[in-house]
């Protein structure tokens, strides 16, 4: 699987590690930044994820600050890309079951690195429910952003 992965300088240690696991898992990662534990603004690396998440069908990203949530709300802004946070396995499987989200965001700061690794697994393991209520959901979700009811 192609995987889109960043951070910023909260998530910076995490990141270098889940992308030296899910190499090892056989995915295809690209990391978008940042490169050092030099501050620098999430919203900058959110885009650059979320904007190649939606160039590419069928990828997935991975974004990492310190808490996961600045990183959630950036990416939302990006049209196509159903970004949320997730502290652990339930959540990472509901959002893909449910809501088709294709970027997962973790908080380096809050999250232990293993259960880390368990919810980026499960984000990717698990396919969207294609059901007709989650579809008619998501197709709602989508058509907020582009200011119809």
């Amino acid at each position: 699987m192609q995987i889109y992965i960043g951070s910023d300088h909260g998530g910076y240690e995490m990141k270098n590690s889940l992308k030296d696991y899910l190499v090892s898992k056989g995915n295809d990662v690209t990391d978008l930044g940042c490169f050092s534990t030099d501050s620098i603004d999430y919203p900058d690396i959110a885009r650059e994820v979320a904007e190649k998440v939606t160039e590419n069908p069928g990828s997935r990203g991975v974004l990492i600050c310190g808490t996961g949530i600045g990183m959630q709300i950036a990416a939302n802004k990006i049209p196509g890309i159903r970004a949320t946070v997730a502290t652990d396995e339930h959540m990472a499987e509901m959002s893909r079951k449910h809501n088709d989200a294709n970027v997962i965001t973790l908080g380096g700061r809050t999250t232990e690195m293993e259960m880390a690794k368990k919810i980026v697994d499960k984000f990717l393991s698990t396919d969207f429910e294609n059901e007709e209520r989650h579809v008619r959901r998501v197709e709602k979700m989508m058509n907020m952003k582009n200011g119809e009811k």
